[in-house]
């Protein structure tokens, strides 16, 4: 599904958070959420990502929308990484990168010469009522957070 479209419905989803709690996609019906995927917990970009989106996090809840990042890190991973870093929104473990398949964010990337598969760094914008309103895909983490909430 890697084709996904602006006004396509967004892939559904459930996966466990921080704490094992079961967070699906359809609880937010009525939100606008911020759905970010990133490769790794406690990684300079990753970190610096989700610092900025804890942030800015009261400036998204204005705007009626939660913020909601993927990895296929643990649930303890992502425990400790919250913890540290005093995080505020939520993170979601998909292990199995069902998820990350299904918004077309896993696949081939080039690190100093060597390919890899892994997430490749992509923010979803999806409305109330459940479709993709905005994407950002090849995501540069410098001014990327202050760039979705502008465009909310």
């Amino acid at each position: 599904m890697s084709d996904l479209k602006i006004a396509d419905k967004a892939p559904q989803f459930e996966l466990l958070n921080q704490d094992g709690v079961k967070i699906s996609l359809k609880d937010f019906i009525g939100k606008k959420v911020i759905l970010y995927f990133y490769p790794k917990d406690n990684t300079p970009g990753c970190t610096t990502q989700a610092c900025e989106f804890t942030q800015n996090y009261e400036k998204f809840m204005d705007k009626n929308a939660v913020i909601i990042g993927i990895s296929p890190d643990s649930i303890k991973s992502h425990g400790q990484f919250i913890e540290k870093f005093k995080l505020k929104h939520i993170l979601l473990s998909d292990d199995e990168k069902e998820v990350a398949k299904n918004y077309g964010v896993w696949g081939v990337k080039k690190n100093y010469g060597k390919e890899y598969e892994g997430i490749i760094r992509s923010t979803f914008v999806i409305d109330e009522k459940g479709n993709i309103a905005k994407i950002y895909r090849n995501v540069r983490v410098k001014d990327h957070v202050l760039k979705v909430l502008e465009e909310l």
